[in-house]
């Protein structure tokens, strides 16, 4: 099977998969198997799924220096957008289901709270670059592009620090990701030294 094959078949089902979710939470609240609150059981899976698949999509280049493939690269699009996905369902979980859309509370929470005011930063930065995910726009923007999207790593650390806050344990409560996020940026650290010392070769 050619690399080509590889990626027409497995893109499919990659998509599947990161449906699941949504699947499983759609048929959990509609059999009522989300707990004594089930509104926060929303915000709290689509909050954690969001972040998931966006240190997912961050292990992609990461995965084609470890493995010398760059099959990986065509999936960063398709988990790129599905984080967006999921942090959009979890401010909607939020706004509409939690707080029953009462716009003068959520602004105040909006402005005291700091962990809202995080999370709020990382959604608002998601969106140009949901926006700008397309060749054609990669195309139109050329290097520009490139440094917009090298913001998903400040988003990345952004969204960690809004769930190490909203666990209110710190962080031994989410250490698996915060771990994943740490090797994620140290080896995106290490690619740019080999690359600043090999352009002084």
């Amino acid at each position: 099977m050619t690399q080509k094959q590889w990626i027409g078949y497995s893109k499919p089902l990659i998509f599947l998969l990161l449906c699941l979710p949504t699947v499983w939470l759609v048929l959990s609240a509609y059999q009522q198997n989300l707990g004594a609150d089930p509104a926060k059981k929303l915000v709290d899976e689509t909050g954690l799924w969001a972040l998931r698949i966006l240190l997912l999509s961050l292990a992609m280049t990461p995965f084609r220096y470890w493995t010398g493939s760059g099959v990986w690269l065509h999936y960063r699009r398709m988990l790129g957008l599905f984080a967006f996905y999921y942090v959009v369902l979890h401010l909607l979980s939020y706004t509409f289901l939690l707080f029953g859309a009462n716009w003068s509370y959520l602004q105040q929470e909006l402005t005291k709270r700091p962990y809202i005011i995080v999370g709020f930063s990382a959604f608002l930065l998601l969106i140009p670059l949901a926006l700008t995910s397309t060749k054609n726009w990669q195309r139109r923007l050329g290097q520009r592009w490139r440094k917009l999207h090298q913001l998903v790593y400040l988003i990345a650390l952004l969204a960690m620090l809004h769930v190490i806050w909203l666990k209110k344990l710190g962080v031994w409560a989410v250490w698996p990701y915060a771990l994943c996020l740490f090797i994620l940026l140290a080896e995106r650290i290490r690619q740019y030294q080999l690359k600043q010392q090999n352009s002084f070769k």
